[in-house]
């Protein structure tokens, strides 16, 4: 059996359960990191937002962000034990509407009508590479980031039994928003040991472009992976 962490981006597995994926590699588990939103752009023709961005992470071609974005990924992911795969669906920073106007201004916003068959589109390529013994794991959709929600909706598409993880960081920005998620669910905790918690940081710190956008510093993300280890005693996933 695979393990399969979706990531709508390349550091959202890593980010929600790195611990639990380094404590299921080390356990001699096949895992898997798919990752969504991570196409090159047609051209290095930016929107205002994506061009804020990119001065925020130091770095200007759209071209240059993902080959950037996809070693620090591969980086963390070899930290944690895992492989990786990259689908080619763009980032919403860089998605054209039917128009060819710039579909997002903002990421903590619902999906745009124009992408309305998008999560069909995703979940016919993600169930083009599953095996029927696969496990799904997908985040919530915390912080309701778009990408996020339409990553959600694509898994719950392919009518297969899913594991939820807490989206990391929003989970620690906005955690009154859990319980509405988990209602009704069942969550199950993971042991992750010391070595465990220390491998999440260092693969969460393999994301230079964004941890300066994800957390206050590295020693705050250090001191919250480990809070949510030790309250929690573990990495929880939640079922149906």
């Amino acid at each position: 059996m695979r393990w399969i962490y979706i990531s709508p981006h390349l550091d959202d597995a890593v980010l929600s359960a790195g611990g639990l994926i380094y404590e299921q590699t080390r356990a001699g588990m096949d895992v898997e990191i798919w990752t969504l939103m991570c196409g090159f752009p047609p051209s290095d023709e930016l929107s205002p937002f994506a061009q804020v961005l990119h001065f925020d992470w130091g770095i200007s071609s759209a071209a240059e962000v993902v080959t950037t974005r996809r070693a620090e990924d591969a980086k963390a992911a070899n930290i944690v034990g895992a492989k990786t795969f990259y689908f080619d669906n763009l980032d919403c920073i860089y998605r054209r509407g039917k128009n060819g106007d710039w579909l997002y201004s903002g990421i903590f916003i619902p999906p745009h009508e124009d992408e309305g068959d998008l999560p069909a589109r995703i979940a016919e390529s993600i169930s083009a590479r599953l095996k029927p013994t696969d496990q799904l794991v997908c985040q919530f959709g915390l912080g309701s980031h778009v990408d996020h929600v339409l990553a959600r909706r694509a898994v719950e598409l392919l009518r297969r039994p899913v594991l939820y993880d807490a989206d990391i960081p929003y989970l620690f920005k906005s955690p009154q928003e859990l319980a509405a998620h988990t209602a009704g669910m069942k969550a199950n905790t993971h042991r992750i040991t010391e070595a465990g918690i220390t491998s999440w940081q260092d693969a969460v710190s393999a994301y230079e472009s964004q941890i300066s956008s994800l957390f206050e510093s590295l020693d705050v993300m250090k001191s919250q992976i480990r809070n949510y280890c030790e309250e929690n005693d573990g990495l929880r996933l939640w079922s149906s």
